[in-house]
């Protein structure tokens, strides 16, 4: 796959984008197996802690990195496929109000992150250079589909780095995810 460009995105992705320092394809590989073990590094009595008054809980921001995953690679199917469409954005706040996280185990969402995980791999691998090149408006910006796929790793490598030192950093849980 060839370097992203860029063009191929808005700078309001250059966070994420920045946490991806070797081959993006190598990162949403690694990240299968990394990221559910991170999870199953955290105690489940831990999954409902918010390090202040009315930021999200461990496992609203874990669900979150799911449902944001699941958009994006909605986005990059529809623009891959060549379906211009405009699409509009997502209020990431209403999710996590409605989305009843707190009620979940962290092992079922370790478990399903590794399959949607696996499920968009497959698509990832089967778009070629034009698909990956091809760019449409989302959420009012230009992006191309190969954006998309730093945007998915480095979302999750961004929000991993926020949990570890604002939600854990004196747990003592160690691990080397990013």
């Amino acid at each position: 796959m060839s370097q992203l460009k860029s063009d191929e995105y808005p700078a309001i992705f250059n966070d994420y984008i920045e946490t991806i320092t070797g081959d993006v394809m190598e990162e949403l590989n690694d990240q299968v197996s990394s990221f559910p073990e991170f999870i199953a590094s955290i105690p489940e009595e831990l999954g409902t802690f918010s390090y202040a008054e009315g930021k999200w809980t461990i496992k609203e921001v874990l669900c979150h990195i799911l449902d944001a995953e699941r958009i994006m690679t909605y986005r990059a199917l529809r623009f891959g496929r060549n379906d211009m469409t405009a699409l509009s954005p997502f209020e990431q706040d209403e999710f996590v109000a409605n989305g009843r996280h707190n009620d979940r185990k962290l092992t079922d969402i370790a478990q399903e992150f590794y399959h949607l995980r696996k499920a968009n791999l497959y698509l990832f691998e089967s778009f070629d250079e034009t698909e990956l090149a091809r760019k449409g408006m989302a959420s009012d910006r230009l992006i191309s589909v190969r954006a998309f796929l730093y945007i998915i790793a480095g979302h999750l490598n961004h929000h991993v780095i926020l949990l570890k030192s604002r939600y854990l950093k004196d747990q003592n849980l160690g691990n080397d995810l990013v």
